[in-house]
Formats: structure tokens, sequence, C-alpha cells
């Protein structure tokens, strides 16, 4: 596949986005040692250290509705048998964030831009106090990265092609929020898993049942 490495870029997806637009074709990597204005999601940043995450971005222009989630459970393949998954797309270790997946797409242009950051070989010392207890790493070697992203590129091919009640059963079994109770901007409930759309099912203090599909919730802390 065609691809393009940057030692430094602003984000890995505003470049991809770009290629995109010009015509890019399927398959298309874009992927850098350090990224200067990563994106995640609600507008944040992602920041790492440089040379120790893996930082990508890929043009697609086939994709499947799922496509964050597939994302998501396919980078949990990678990282192993522990890794859960926050809703929509945060890939845990241990309750501590490993991983964002940012999924953007355009139908009416015709291209999609799946990015994927990934704490291959972070340190604790690399981090801001702030991020220590909060950030996981596969605390790999940098010289990982490259192989990490090879096996990443083999995983997402099968998760992207597989029909969506695998997809959602892999993540299901997964689902970090099953059970928990999650609070967001409008409210506060138990998460009961995800529908067949991909959406955030939360049983509200009523009985009733609403689904999530955009936003952000937050883990109420668990009882000691």
């Amino acid at each position: 596949m065609p691809r393009v490495h940057h030692r430094s870029t602003d984000s890995t997806s505003d470049r991809a986005r770009q290629l995109a637009r010009a015509g890019a074709p399927h398959g298309t990597l874009v992927t850098a040692g350090e990224q200067q204005a990563g994106r995640g999601r609600q507008g944040r940043t992602w920041s790492a250290p440089p040379g120790r995450a893996l930082l990508m971005s890929l043009v697609l222009r086939e994709w499947p509705p799922l496509l964050p989630i597939a994302g998501a459970v396919a980078v949990a393949d990678v990282a192993g048998t522990h890794a859960a998954i926050k809703w929509p797309n945060d890939v845990l270790l241990d309750g501590r964030k490993l991983a964002g997946v940012l999924a953007e797409g355009r139908h009416q242009e015709g291209w999609a831009v799946l990015g994927i950051g990934l704490n291959v070989a972070i340190r604790a010392a690399d981090l801001p106090s702030e991020l220590r207890d909060r950030a996981a790493s596969l605390g790999l070697e940098p010289a990982a990265i490259e192989p990490t992203l090879a096996r990443l590129l083999r995983v997402l091919e099968v998760r992207l092609a597989q029909p969506a009640p695998d997809v959602l059963a892999a993540y299901r079994a997964r689902d970090a929020l099953a059970g928990r109770e999650v609070h967001w901007a409008h409210g506060t409930g138990i998460a009961r898993g995800v529908d067949d759309a991909g959406r955030l099912l939360v049983e509200l203090t009523d009985g009733s049942r609403s689904a999530l599909d955009a936003g952000e919730v937050h883990l109420q802390p668990a009882p000691s």
C-alpha cells in the first residue's frame, strides 16, 4: 500500500484527509514519529513522546458502517487478551488509556480516514505528571513500533471485512463499560452494552433505556 511517513507532523489524520481529497487510493497510509497537533475525540489533542508511539491514519475508499468499532477491536486484538474497549473507541489496559481511535467519513466525497494512536513504547517518565496514572503502554521498545504496525494492518484488514455481527460480538466481549454506572452531558445511567448500530445503551433511573450515538461518557468510580 502507498505510505507517507513523517518524522514529525501536525496530525497524521489531517495529512490523510488532504491526500484523500487529492485522490489517494484506498489503503494509503500516513505515519509519523511525532505529532504536534494530533486530535482525539471532543477536540482533545493526542500527544506522545517522539518515536515511542504508533501514530497512523489510513485512507479508505470503502468502509463498514461500524468503522470506529472495528478499528477499536483491531487495536485491542493487537494489544492482547487483557485489553478492553471504552465506548466508543478508547482501548484500555488495567483501566488506563492505551490507544485512541478516531474515524471520519465523507460519504459524499467517497473517503474515510481511520486514525489510531497506540502507546507502544511509552514510559511513565515520558509523560506529564497528570497523565502518568491515566495512560498505559504495551511496554515494548521503540524498535517494536514497525512490527506492531504491520500486525495491526493485517488485523485491520480482517476486522474491516468482517460481518457486523462478528465485529459487535468481539466488541461486546471487551466492553469496559457494561454494567458500570456512567454519566454524560445529559444524564446518568447504567451501561448495557451496544446495539447493532454501535450506539451505547444506557439504563436510566426509571428503568427505561436510551441509546447514545455521539458524545462522551465517563465512568463513575468503581465501588471499593
